[in-house]
């Protein structure tokens, strides 16, 4: 039996969303899109069709969740797509206790409420969202899949902090997070997923993962998405002691120093011009400071992957996903320039293209372009579940 299930992904004011038929072996997209601007003027919501054609866009005032849910199931209602059976939604943080997909229930949501400290920015908005829901919808089915799950299965000595074993048992630790990412390339990896695996979900939000054998083993992402390598406007792993001196020395306060780490550095910092990565790869012959935070990004992944290959004892396979690992070829050039020592050659043609394996002939390890699917993901696991 098949079900139509519905997939949200919550942003600090967008709501994207995608609509899957699941079951029987069938995985088939039936419509995706996203509400823009929730809790702003001139909002608009506008959704696809299976084949990527635009089939309704329109603008309106989406104050708060609840009136885009309601907006958006009239959409899709009027658009005659089947109800959903079942709703699911990407959730940021687990906390230490979620280790895979939940349904939601009343204890559930008190669990998320109390985990919000760890997520502020992200888990108040996915609340709002479930709320919605469940108010045009008291009976509907809802599943709540975990960014952070995919890791919960690394050593805990890749998850633990070095700092007093206290906080530990306060649930500061490594998380890690695109867990959904990753599970979707292992599951499009097959026989390859079952070597060692390094996979590079690179976006405006970046970060890497050492597999082994199917089992997560390292990330680069921490406690926060904050941490690891530069991203678009993030600055990766910092010296503790550099936000020390500028709160004592500079005058940053609390929201000075999450604004300069989670929004002012990274590409757009190092740059001074576009957190895009598009942006600069076409400036960079013009602007030395785009080259510099190109090579800078690059050169953060390359040695990251020196280390993940430590970890692993060895590289089998390499696989780039996400917005820029899927469209950037200068980028994926780069970062495999100075890795033959671990067998890592690509086909300049192949890259060029975009191709599904773009190592040449001559690689030992066999490199990858996966074009990531977290919405696949949440639909699987929300049909296994309700199924039940």
């Amino acid at each position: 039996m098949t079900h139509p299930i519905l997939c949200f992904n919550m942003g600090s004011s967008s709501l994207k969303f995608a609509l899957y038929r699941i079951g029987d072996g069938e995985e088939t997209l039936l419509a995706e899109g996203e509400v823009e601007r929730i809790g702003l003027e001139e909002g608009r919501l506008w959704v696809k069709g299976a084949q990527g054609e635009v089939i309704r866009d329109e603008r309106g005032d989406f104050r708060e969740h609840t009136a885009a849910i309601g907006k958006l199931f009239s959409v899709l209602e009027g658009l005659r797509f089947p109800s959903p059976a079942g709703v699911g939604h990407r959730i940021v943080h687990g906390g230490p206790d979620h280790e895979e997909p939940s349904r939601i229930d009343v204890r559930l949501l008190d669990d998320l409420r109390r985990l919000t400290p760890f997520a502020p920015l992200h888990l108040p908005g996915e609340i709002q969202v479930i709320e919605a829901v469940a108010a045009h919808f008291r009976e509907l089915p809802q599943v709540a899949c975990f960014d952070t799950a995919f890791h919960r299965r690394m050593p805990e000595v890749a998850q633990r902090l070095p700092l007093d074993r206290e906080l530990w048992d306060k649930g500061v630790r490594r998380y890690g997070f695109h867990g959904l990412s990753y599970e979707y390339v292992m599951s499009a990896l097959d026989e390859a997923g079952k070597g060692r695996v390094i996979i590079a979900h690179l976006g405006n939000g970046a970060s890497m993962a050492a597999v082994s054998n199917g089992r997560p083993l390292d990330t680069t992402m921490g406690f926060t998405p904050t941490g690891g390598f530069m991203m678009g406007t993030r600055c990766g792993d910092l010296d503790p002691g550099v936000l020390l001196y500028l709160m004592r020395e500079e005058g940053y306060d609390n929201s000075g120093i999450d604004r300069l780490v989670n929004h002012c550095s990274g590409l757009l910092g190092v740059s001074g011009i576009s957190p895009d990565m598009k942006t600069l790869l076409d400036k960079r012959t013009q602007a030395a400071p785009a080259d510099l935070a190109v090579r800078m990004f690059c050169y953060q992944i390359r040695k990251n992957v020196g280390a993940f290959a430590a970890a692993l004892g060895g590289l089998d396979t390499f696989v780039f996903t996400g917005g820029i690992g899927e469209k950037a070829a200068p980028v994926r050039r780069e970062v495999c320039e100075g890795l033959e020592y671990l067998g890592v050659r690509i086909d300049p043609e192949k890259n060029a293209a975009d191709a599904e394996t773009i190592s040449g002939p001559d690689s030992s390890c066999s490199v990858r372009v996966v074009r990531t699917k977290e919405d696949l993901v949440i639909a699987r696991h929300t049909y296994h579940l309700i199924s039940r």
